[in-house]
């Protein structure tokens, strides 16, 4: 138990973004090694998403002048995108309810490295 909320739940919650900035500044839970995993593999995550969904603009409006084909092949991308993203996320909160540190490729480096060793 990591404050008023256990820390499976705490790690968890990260996964919403709002509570994950909040644990990381608000004590006991910025002490949790598993909840600042969470909250950092997170905001990693969403940054991941904000580079993934600019790149698809940019894409999107070089291949603007290509009438029809464009524009379809761009929304089946996206919506791919999308899906995979969801889906990952749902594992991801599944994963911290569960007790589990779940490492994503580099995103979860990146967490690793920004929580506490003991």
């Amino acid at each position: 138990m990591v404050g008023i909320l256990p820390e499976t739940l705490a790690g968890g919650l990260a996964y919403f973004l709002l509570p994950a900035i909040v644990f990381l500044l608000v004590e006991p839970y910025n002490k949790s090694r598993f909840v600042r995993f969470h909250s950092f593999q997170i905001l990693g995550f969403c940054l991941a998403g904000l580079v993934i969904g600019a790149t698809l603009r940019v894409v999107g409006f070089l291949l603007f002048f290509i009438p029809l084909v464009a524009p379809l092949l761009l929304l089946l991308v996206s919506m791919v995108v999308g899906l995979a993203f969801f889906a990952v996320w749902v594992v991801l909160v599944l994963k911290a309810l569960q007790g589990e540190m779940f490492k994503l490729p580099l995103l979860g480096d990146f967490a690793e490295r920004h929580t506490p060793v003991g």
